[in-house]
């Protein structure tokens, strides 16, 4: 939907430079192209935010169900590791091998 609206924006946009200025075809194209990659760098953003934020949940609801995650080739699971919501991230428990050991959210499988 908004590679839809992105279109029909820059096309007004578009329609708009025609109509009501007396730039060269050259200049209009110029701007429109600009406000092309424009439009299209914010889709391309909000498509890898939203991919990021839906492996993110994903890895916290696996360990949130008491299973086992992998990070960085170690397995990280609520006995030996506990999880920081604030910074998103594994802290290794006392009482394991990997003691004071973290591993962000985003380094998980």
């Amino acid at each position: 939907m908004s590679y839809i609206f992105g279109l029909i924006v820059v096309g007004l946009f578009f329609v708009a430079l025609h109509y009501f200025t007396e730039l060269k075809v050259a200049e209009k194209m110029a701007i429109t192209l600009f406000f092309i990659l424009v439009v299209g760098g914010a889709i391309a953003y909000n498509d890898m935010a939203d991919a990021e934020r839906t492996h993110l949940a994903a890895v916290e609801l696996k360990y949130a169900q008491n299973k086992t995650v992998k990070c960085d080739g170690v397995d990280v699971n609520k006995s030996t590791f506990s999880f920081s919501v604030g910074t998103h991230t594994f802290i290794g428990r006392e009482n394991s091998k990997h003691y004071n050991r973290m591993f962000s959210v985003d380094q998980c499988q």
